[in-house]
């Protein structure tokens, strides 16, 4: 079943498993495509009121500058902005901040935790960063944060801007390696090269972050099964806390897939999906005999006791986040909101005092079963007394037949009281999780 066909079942293996274009990491739901302008007020009535006493708050910031755009990228980024546009957008988020401060469910409430995505934050400098999180803070103190996570290019990083990142209060710094092959990084897009990777990596452990993450992607365009081998090897040397390993996708704002188009292709340049998915299980048996641990159908840890992941799992379980900054996705109240896609709209908003949500969506109850229900898939498995305790659901019963076809296919087992998803389940978990949608939301386009 190719990953943007979803909802059509198809048993394994007798589907074209090769690489087309469309969105197969499953993120949030409902899916994207139903969130809508027309539905925003909902999310500012929700903010009109106080919140709940006990609901976690995170802050997502987007900071949406690169180097260079990789060819697989699909999230809102900008490679051409000088200073005065970087500090117009710096000011504008800032400003966004302290309108969200004003509203009754936001005042007086402190992050569980912090999040800065990109784009590439650790492109601004050093200077810009303390004016960034110095404002921010006066708003949202995050002195009681569990985890601030902030992700990082290589190939941007400095020992100085590395110490100041620190100072910040930087708990989990994530470096997108990606992989360590020149050649290949030059290919796909990447700005850095590999001998970036060790000078930062280098860097950052001598400084003492509590937590570093190095993601990979299998499968990128002119990968062999020997480099992803030594890619594997080289990752498990570093040591890392935690390794974070995605399957290549080719999303339709990309531009593989604008190449695509040009040529009529129909699949994308890059291994196919039974490929990716083994080169992963290859990784985690390897990752595994180096004493790590699987927490995740994405992750690797070395240590489970301390390595958490905050910004996930309370997002999942249904907390709060205040995405903030163009294009950035949030969670409150029940509602989901997306900010204005493109940094104009979202500047002149600001400007003249709005706030910039350009969709939402408002969850009904059912819906917010199935999310946290299938998010909690992606880590592996599912504790039928949680959603009990939680939804007053018997979630066995409400998927009993998805769940009963899942396990004869083996990937999942259930034994009346947990899920517990095989290794192969993990590796296409995000193709399995649309048999618990609605069946409106099956067949429609993700994002």
């Amino acid at each position: 079943m190719p990953p943007d066909d979803a909802g059509s079942r198809t048993k394994p293996g007798t589907a074209d498993e090769a690489t087309g274009a469309g969105n197969y990491f499953v993120s949030n739901y409902p899916p994207y495509s139903f969130w809508s302008p027309e539905m925003v007020p909902s999310a500012l009535e929700v903010l009109g009121r106080p919140a709940p006493g006990d609901l976690p708050l995170g802050i997502y910031f987007h900071i949406p500058f690169c180097r260079k755009r990789c060819h697989f990228c699909y999230f809102r980024v900008y490679t051409d902005k000088n200073a005065a546009e970087i500090k117009a957008y710096i000011d504008a988020g800032v400003r966004e901040i302290e309108m969200y401060g004003e509203r009754p469910y936001l005042q007086g409430r402190k992050p569980k935790f912090v999040y800065f995505g990109g784009g590439t934050p650790s492109y601004l400098s050093a200077a810009q960063l303390k004016d960034l999180t110095d404002r921010m803070k006066r708003v949202f103190p995050w002195d009681e944060a569990e985890e601030v996570t902030f992700e990082c290019e290589p190939g941007t990083l400095t020992q100085k801007k590395l110490e100041q990142i620190k100072e910040l209060g930087v708990t989990r710094l994530s470096l997108g390696v990606e992989n360590f092959d020149d050649h290949i990084l030059e290919l796909n897009g990447r700005a850095h090269r590999s001998g970036e990777v060790d000078r930062a990596y280098g860097h950052a452990r001598a400084l003492g972050f509590e937590q570093i993450n190095i993601d990979l992607i299998a499968g990128m365009m002119d990968e062999s099964e020997e480099n992803w081998a030594r890619c594997v090897e080289r990752a498990i040397a570093m040591e890392a806390d935690c390794v974070t390993i995605y399957q290549m996708e080719v999303p339709y704002n990309t531009t593989i897939y604008r190449e695509m188009e040009k040529s009529g292709k129909l699949t994308a340049p890059v291994a196919d999906w039974p490929t990716k998915r083994r080169w992963v299980s290859e990784a985690f048996d390897a990752f595994v005999a180096a004493g790590y641990t699987v927490t995740s159908a994405y992750t690797v840890v070395r240590d489970p006791g301390k390595t958490k992941f905050i910004y996930r799992d309370a997002l999942w379980g249904g907390a709060d986040m205040l995405g903030t900054g163009v294009a950035s996705f949030g969670h409150i109240g029940g509602v989901h909101v997306q900010n204005q896609h493109d940094i104009g709209p979202y500047l002149d908003q600001v400007t003249a005092g709005e706030l910039p949500i350009y969709r939402a969506y408002p969850t009904d109850g059912e819906e917010r079963l199935i999310r946290e229900f299938i998010l909690s898939l992606k880590r592996g498995t599912a504790d039928m007394d949680y959603f009990r305790s939680k939804f007053s659901a018997d979630v066995a019963a409400r998927f009993s037949e998805p769940i009963e076809y899942l396990q004869d296919e083996g990937f999942l087992t259930f034994d009346g009281s947990r899920i517990e998803l095989s290794r192969e389940g993990m590796l296409q978990v995000d193709k399995l999780l649309h048999e618990f949608f609605l069946k409106e939301h099956q067949h429609a386009r993700y994002a």
